[in-house]
């Protein structure tokens, strides 16, 4: 097998919604003593040979033996200058996956690891677990919500250990709690089987579908708002782009607090890094100055937080998203939007269940995320 057909799977996920959202998930390929891994940075919809990192898998390996700092911060800055060390050369100018490690883990030639949002509705729900032994049975294995990097890499090797020891053979699904989903296969077509697979096995206990149907344009008081959002520190210059969106699913979300509540919080570490981890609801009560009643909210929300909204909602108008560029309040609302298609679907699974807290603390602090988001645009220079 050669890197040409790698490349062919990743942009045929890649370039199709319903797996890759804003450039997430990531590929690989086993060649004997090399793998190849998607970069940090490059999308799967257009990848090219010069979007993958070779590594030396034998340096890789060395990386299970060595011991690691406790604290989380130090343990994986240090592992990740072992997996810079470990680029082949002539690719030194290359950043590989932060999970590279759990790729080359699998014992399998090919490894697609996307974020469907059909998945994420039972990765992310509260009967997830029980659903996923129920559906997938002894085909696939789940993980309980980690830590990306270092810490995800050593909770599945374990786990598919025993896996592997109890059935016989390595599970070729792996599902990720509040995460995403890795399937592995020796060919390309064994690959696209195990995930029309998964998606079929899903989509048949689908209770409703998100309704994005009767788009309103932007009036009046969104109009006003995303002005006000525009300059949300009240300066008199306007520093951040805002984009508007309101249909039907959003129009019913935004009735109340409680009717927000399902799309309330972050489901996987994409959202945070696209969409933020808090979204704003703010509730202007029909009556008072809009602008005073908006930039009080969101001066409470960045102290709480310690950090800006991407995304806004207003009651009973809509929801915005916003960044320092059109490209990063764009991909706030895509992440958005996707929020909103984990939480329908899982109703079937047994309603939402957000990332733990100290999960998103993690992400929204974690060197990698920082770096992931920045070359993607969506991160203020200053940042």
């Amino acid at each position: 097998m050669d890197l040409q057909e790698l490349i062919t799977l990743s942009r045929y996920y890649g370039a199709n919604p319903d797996y890759v959202v804003a450039g997430g998930g990531n590929t690989s390929l086993k060649d004997g003593s090399t793998l190849f891994i998607k970069g940090s940075g490059a999308a799967l919809s257009d990848i090219t040979a010069d979007g993958f990192v070779r590594m030396d898998r034998g340096k890789l390996a060395l990386i299970w033996e060595k011991t690691y700092p406790q604290n989380a911060e130090d343990r994986e800055a240090a592992v990740l200058a072992d997996m810079m060390a470990a680029k082949m050369p002539g690719e030194e100018q290359k950043r590989p996956s932060v999970e590279t490690l759990l790729h080359d883990m699998l014992p399998f030639t090919l490894v697609v690891h996307t974020h469907p949002a059909l998945v994420n509705g039972l990765t992310c729900s509260a009967g997830g677990e029980d659903e996923a032994r129920n559906l997938f049975g002894e085909k696939a294995l789940w993980i309980p919500e980690t830590n990306p990097g270092y810490t995800l890499s050593w909770a599945v090797k374990k786990a598919m250990d025993a896996h592997t020891r109890r059935s016989g053979a390595p599970a070729t699904i792996i599902l990720l709690q509040n995460h995403g989903v890795f399937v592995g296969a020796d060919t390309a077509g064994g690959i696209r089987d195990l995930y029309r697979y998964i998606m079929d096995t899903l989509g048949s206990k689908i209770t409703r579908q998100p309704d994005f149907s009767g788009k309103t344009p932007q009036y009046g008081p969104s109009a006003e708002a995303a002005a006000i959002l525009g300059d949300p520190e009240g300066t008199g210059s306007i520093r951040q782009k805002v984009v508007f969106e309101r249909n039907r699913e959003i129009a019913a979300l935004v009735e109340d607090i409680t009717a927000f509540y399902p799309v309330s919080s972050a489901f996987t570490p994409d959202h945070i890094v696209y969409s933020g981890s808090s979204p704003l609801f703010i509730d202007l009560g029909g009556k008072g100055d809009m602008a005073y009643l908006i930039r009080e909210a969101w001066k409470g929300q960045v102290e709480k937080t310690g950090r800006p909204p991407k995304i806004v909602a207003l009651r009973g108008i809509g929801v915005f998203g916003i960044g320092p560029s059109e490209k990063a309040a764009r991909l706030a609302l895509e992440l958005f939007t996707d929020t909103i298609k984990v939480a329908v679907y899982a109703q079937a699974f047994g309603g939402p269940r957000f990332m733990a807290a100290e999960k998103q603390d993690f992400i929204n602090n974690w060197e990698v995320e920082r770096y992931r988001s920045g070359i993607s645009g969506v991160t203020n220079k200053e940042e």
